[in-house]
C-alpha cells in the first residue's frame, strides 16, 4: 500500500471586502482567538494531516506567524504569499509542500468551525478514491433564475449538496488537473477546488459535513460563529 503523506493548504489570502472593514476576517476574533487560530487547531489535532501550509496576504504573514508561535503549532512548515487568483494561490501553497506530499488538503482559512472529527474523515475517503469533499445536504428549495430574475427552473434538490472544504485530492491528479485547464486557458476561472477535477473528468466523492462548517463571509456570520462555538462547549 502507498506510504501516504498529507499537507493541508489553508487558503488565507482574500481581500475581505465583504466584512466591511480593514482587519483581515481571519485575524478576526471569535470568543478570544482569531479565525485563523481555531481552523489551525483543528488541523494540528488531525492525526491525518502531517503538515500545514498556510496562504495568505504579505500584509498578514507577520500576525499569523504570531498566533502560530503562540499557540505552539507544530505542524504548519510555510507561510506563502498568495496569488491573484484562488488555484494561484493553491499553486504558490502546492510549491512549499514537502516533497513526500501524496495527497492536499485545500481547506478555507475562514471556516473555523470545522472539526478535527470532520477532517479526518474526507482525508479518510480522499485517500482512497483520489477526491474527495465535506458537504451538506439542500434542505431549501433552489431556483434557477434567468434574464429579470424570472424562474427558469426548479432543481431535483435530492441531487443538491452544498459543498464545503476541506477538498482533499492526490497531489499528482490535481496538479495535472490545474495543468490542463492552463494549457486551455482556464485555470483562472475557478473559485472551487472540485470544479477542477470536474472539469479534467475526474471524480470527487461526497462526505456528509455538518451545517455548522460556515465561512466567515460577513460581520454577521461573527456572530453565529460566536454562537456555535458557545453550544459547543456546553455540550
Amino acid at each position: 500500500m502507498e506510504k501516504t503523506y498529507v499537507t493541508a493548504i489553508i487558503v488565507a489570502a482574500g481581500s475581505s471586502t465583504r466584512m466591511g472593514g480593514h482587519v483581515s476576517k481571519q485575524l478576526m476574533c471569535i470568543l478570544g482567538k482569531s479565525v485563523i487560530e481555531h481552523t489551525l487547531n483543528a488541523f494540528e489535532n488531525a492525526e491525518s494531516i502531517d503538515e500545514i501550509v498556510i496562504v495568505a496576504r504579505d500584509c498578514d504573514r507577520e500576525e499569523i506567524q504570531k498566533r502560530i508561535d503562540r499557540n505552539g503549532f507544530e505542524k504548519v512548515k510555510k507561510i506563502v504569499t498568495g496569488g491573484k487568483t484562488r488555484s494561484e494561490s493553491v499553486r504558490n501553497g502546492i510549491a512549499q509542500c514537502d516533497e513526500k506530499t501524496t495527497h492536499v488538503a485545500i481547506h478555507d482559512g475562514a471556516r473555523p468551525l470545522v472539526t478535527t472529527e470532520d477532517i479526518e474523515n474526507v482525508v479518510d475517503v480522499g485517500l482512497c478514491y483520489g477526491g474527495a469533499t465535506l458537504g451538506t445536504k439542500v434542505i431549501d428549495t433552489i431556483k434557477v433564475i434567468g434574464k429579470d430574475s424570472v424562474i427558469t427552473s426548479t432543481p431535483d434538490r435530492d441531487k443538491l449538496v452544498a459543498v464545503q472544504t476541506p477538498q482533499v485530492f492526490r497531489l499528482e491528479d490535481y496538479i495535472s488537473a490545474l495543468d490542463e485547464l492552463k494549457s486551455k486557458g482556464k485555470e483562472a476561472e475557478f473559485t472551487d477546488d472540485c470544479a477542477i477535477f470536474e472539469a479534467t473528468g475526474r471524480n470527487v466523492k461526497v462526505v456528509e459535513g455538518s451545517r455548522e462548517n460556515i465561512k466567515i463571509t460577513t460581520a454577521e456570520d461573527i456572530t453565529t460563529a460566536e454562537n456555535i462555538m458557545r453550544s459547543r462547549r456546553k455540550a
